[in-house]
């Protein structure tokens, strides 16, 4: 056994390391930890493009930060300035309209009037009859425990729209005379052509007679008004008059606003064909076939003398559908294409009236007749 494997020898240094000098090392063999020692390292400095790329992108956010901020400044102001609900009225004139009363809508503060579609006839004044289609509603106040926008509830109580369609005709309306002073009131100043909204206070509707239509007392009303014709009071012809001589025909004397003009038929026999004498020549818009027009006329039986229908007795103009058959042959025959304003001579034997059979107990088989004619209007369709 060696002395080195003995128990208790020494262990046999074999060899010592040596450590170097660092002036005896090259550069390209030591590299500071993180510093790049050139292309071969695999640790790189951050790149110029890296950081404008983060410039770019610090900017893009504050951009999107500043839109956001006006987009929801915007939003702010719309909906403290938003405009409130409102009553929409929409579809053609003279049909049916669709109404849509918003359930967040309270009925408040006072009369309201809108015009939906503005026409270009004349004005209404108090005292004129207006021939009108319309649709009116229950408005009330109302509340909901699950849903705290709403603030009212509505109902169709009538539409002329849907009696007319069911062969039931409207009837005119004097402005001033309806019974609904709230009515009255809105229509004054709207034109013939126009569509008109009205909200009206329970103080300026039906008053005691609403629940005779289903309203209590707290209702408020919308109407939706489609004005077609308005006639003025006392209105008569308008337009250059024309001078009738011939001593074969009635004569025709005017006898004032408001009045039937007195007619004096001659002392001899009927003419045997129509005819037609324009005694005023109106400057409106002429009556074409198919339109309905609004007269005042007075009817006058040929040998007797004697008035048979006026309108101007009545108290009331009347409409007539012309063109299509629905009145006497010499009707249409007369109105067609006469201008608004004019003031008509018709004589009608007695196939251009009632025929043979005439209309007992006035009017018999052979009777000519004679007409004074003012057309006063055309129903806007």
């Amino acid at each position: 056994m060696s002395e080195d494997d003995k128990p208790g020898g020494k262990p046999a240094i074999k060899a010592k390391a040596k450590i170097p000098n660092a002036k005896d090392i090259r550069s390209p063999e030591f590299t500071p930890h993180g510093i790049s020692a050139g292309r071969g390292s695999k640790l790189n400095r951050p790149s110029a493009l890296t950081a404008k790329q983060a410039r770019k992108r610090k900017i893009l956010t504050i951009v999107v930060l500043v839109v956001v901020a006006i987009l929801v400044a915007g939003f702010v102001w719309w909906w403290i300035n938003r405009p409130p609900p409102e009553i929409e009225v929409t579809g053609k004139f003279a049909s049916q309209p669709k109404v849509e009363i918003p359930t967040d809508l309270a009925p408040a503060g006072k009369r309201k009037v809108t015009t939906a579609i503005t026409g270009d006839g004349p004005k209404i004044q108090k005292g004129d009859t207006v021939y009108a289609e319309y649709v009116f509603y229950q408005w009330s106040k109302d509340s909901d425990d699950e849903d705290g926008s709403v603030k009212s509830k509505s109902k169709q109580l009538a539409s002329s729209y849907e009696q007319a369609s069911q062969g039931q005709p409207t009837q005119p309306l004097v402005v001033g005379e309806s019974g609904i002073k709230g009515f009255d009131a809105g229509m004054i100043g709207q034109t013939a052509g126009s569509r008109v909204v009205l909200q009206i206070p329970p103080s300026e509707g039906f008053g005691n007679d609403g629940q005779q239509v289903g309203l209590t007392k707290s209702d408020w009303v919308v109407f939706v008004v489609d004005v077609q014709a308005v006639v003025h009071k006392n209105q008569g012809p308008q337009g250059a008059k024309k001078e009738l001589d011939d001593a074969k025909l009635p004569s025709v004397k005017d006898k004032g606003a408001g009045k039937a003009p007195e007619v004096k038929i001659p002392d001899r026999d009927a003419p045997a064909k129509f005819q037609n004498e324009t005694l005023v020549q109106g400057n409106g818009p002429a009556v074409a076939k198919g339109d309905e027009a609004i007269v005042n006329y007075q009817g006058t039986i040929w040998d007797s003398g004697k008035i048979f229908d006026s309108s101007w007795k009545s108290g009331s103009p009347a409409k007539f559908p012309i063109g299509t058959g629905k009145t006497v042959p010499g009707f249409d025959k007369g109105l067609t294409n006469v201008k608004v304003g004019s003031r008509v001579l018709l004589v009608l034997p007695p196939e251009e009236g009632y025929g043979k059979k005439g209309m007992p107990p006035d009017i018999k088989g052979d009777d000519t007749l004679v007409f004074v004619v003012d057309v006063l209007a055309k129903v806007e369709k």
